[in-house]
């Protein structure tokens, strides 16, 4: 009686959580920093560099559209977490039971299992949350992506609209019917290993069929697995991470993320929970409607009404104030053991946002809302497809640290090798000749792409200026402005416009296998921390 009391009083807090952040008011919550540093920088995550011992870690698993689809076979929701405490005895006391793990849509009254997901996300964030003064975080985020789609399912929307069967293309891999699965999870709850290091992982395969055991050598298996390790009470938990590839599976991405802790992140249209302690600005809602009936959803035997009998209008989503061009760096020690192959688009950075055309934030609307993504790719076999003769592929504009604006046109001062690629989003109006678009089938909504190349044109940032640099045999601690780079670089605006505020409720690492079989990429990181100024009044740059 005692524990099913306990568990309706998560999820009344639950509820009570959801309802005025996404029902009711709007709330500003207050950034919380904990570390400080000599140089005037202080730490804007939870976690400062890695080195609490009490981990808090995550798993979600995406199809190529950003969403589920179907559930893996007595997986439950692809959404796992390993959050505990340590006693005097450095035995872990963890918070997530195996129950909560295998949490799914079958128990649920409503079978949506697109929706359940990020609903199940919230519930493991509430049971792992750090109830830091005044703001709670919840966990660092490790990101598994198949880029697999069938064409003639027409699963995925076209730039947020409903989309149509089409024969089946090169640039999107599928065996045939259910190649849009999502993965086997497997988890080693972490636990003392010896006297003093601390241990845990998830691992798994897409392959539905396959012995796990033989993933890592059969060529014929996809795999990945995300190992984390560390000594009690000294430096930074190591991040050990691996995917493979098959002939079933080409295309695969493995990241790990530092998201808000509310609010939408890079790439989703729903809730999401994190490392960042961001300050954000709720949902404003207006009730319009009475006549909708209830919905239930039943997470660990206790249904909620995650929808009440009104409908509700949105005004404004989420106001982002952290991280905010220019001011935030992010500092990360990586090792890259081995890299993926060719076509492996390993991110040394990736930072996601979204915010509509018209510069005003996102608020669900997936027909108007616009996700942003920039990327700097190190792999060295990656060369630049932005070139004079290739003007589509290149920004409209370079703008240098001194807001310097050159145009793509201008031979002798663009640095076209800086651009691996930019596109455009698919439901821009004004875009300026030649110009390509997105892929429109990747995001729930449409998408801008923005990749950068080493080159000295980044140097004034901290990143690296020729290839090689960070690559295999090269590992390196970095600190990269981010936050002034972000500023600087093109994302398109409708013209007339006032310029975006721009925020990055995601940043993360990792790599994107595209369309390459039996290739393996395997890194580590440690000490990632993102951290803003003491007084959060940085130098105002130039946006593009």
């Amino acid at each position: 009686m005692e524990e099913k009391h306990s568990t309706l009083v998560i999820m009344l807090q639950l509820w009570r959580r959801m309802d005025c952040c996404l029902f009711l008011f709007c709330i500003t919550f207050h950034v919380l920093f904990v570390s400080g540093d000599a140089d005037g920088y202080i730490s804007a995550i939870g976690d400062p560099e890695m080195k609490r011992d009490e981990l808090r870690v995550a798993i979600e698993a995406w199809n190529q559209c950003n969403e589920v689809g179907k559930e893996a076979p007595n997986m439950g929701s692809p959404r796992a977490a390993d959050c505990f405490d340590i006693d005097k005895s450095t035995t872990p006391f963890h918070r997530v039971t195996e129950d909560d793990n295998k949490l799914g849509v079958n128990n649920a009254s409503d079978h949506n299992v697109d929706e359940y997901a990020p609903l199940k996300e919230i519930y493991l964030g509430d049971k792992c949350q750090v109830n830091d003064n005044p703001n709670p975080w919840q966990f660092w985020m490790i990101m598994l992506k198949s880029g697999n789609m069938d064409t003639l399912a027409a699963l995925c929307p076209e730039n947020g609209h409903p989309s149509k069967p089409f024969p089946p293309q090169s640039r999107f891999p599928c065996f045939g019917e259910g190649c849009m699965n999502m993965p086997l999870i497997y988890h080693n709850y972490t636990s003392l290993q010896g006297n003093n290091i601390l241990r845990g992982s998830f691992y798994g395969t897409w392959d539905l069929d396959t012995d796990i055991s033989k993933g890592v050598i059969a060529n014929s298996t996809s795999y990945f697995a995300v190992t984390w390790e560390k000594e009690v009470g000294k430096g930074s938990w190591i991040f050990h991470h691996l995917v493979k590839t098959s002939i079933k599976y080409p295309w695969l991405m493995l990241y790990l993320r530092s998201d808000a802790t509310t609010g939408f992140s890079g790439g989703y249209h729903y809730q999401t929970r994190g490392m960042s302690k961001i300050s954000v600005t709720c949902v404003k809602l207006t009730r319009v409607n009475s006549s909708v009936s209830l919905t239930h959803v039943k997470l660990t035997g206790v249904k909620l009404d995650l929808a009440s009998k009104f409908v509700f209008k949105p005004i404004w989503r989420v106001d982002y104030k952290i991280p905010e061009s220019p001011n935030f760096k992010v500092r990360f020690t990586l090792n890259i053991k081995r890299g993926g192959g060719t076509k492996s688009q390993f991110y040394l950075m990736d930072m996601g946002s979204c915010w509509k055309n018209s510069g005003k934030p996102c608020d669900g609307d997936v027909t108007s809302d616009v996700t942003r993504y920039s990327e700097m790719i190190i792999n060295p076999n990656t060369d630049s497809w932005c070139r004079p003769d290739s003007l589509a592929e290149c920004p409209p504009y370079h703008t240098l640290p001194n807001g310097t604006r050159i145009h793509r046109t201008d031979k002798k001062n663009y640095p076209y090798g800086a651009y691996h690629m930019y596109c455009a989003p698919g439901n821009a109006k004004y875009l300026e000749e030649p110009y390509n678009t997105c892929d429109e089938y990747s995001n729930p909504q449409s998408q801008e792409i923005l990749q950068i190349l080493p080159h000295p044109a980044w140097g004034e940032y901290g990143y690296p200026t020729k290839k090689g640099q960070g690559w295999i045999g090269d590992p390196q601690t970095w600190e990269l402005d981010v936050g002034r780079l972000s500023q600087a670089l093109h994302f398109y605006q409708d013209p007339g416009t006032e310029p975006v505020k721009r925020f990055w409720p995601s940043i993360d690492l990792g790599t994107e296998i595209y369309i390459s079989s039996n290739e393996i990429a395997e890194w580590t990181v440690s000490d990632f921390d993102i951290i803003v100024p003491k007084d959060n009044k940085g130098k105002r740059s130039h946006t593009m």
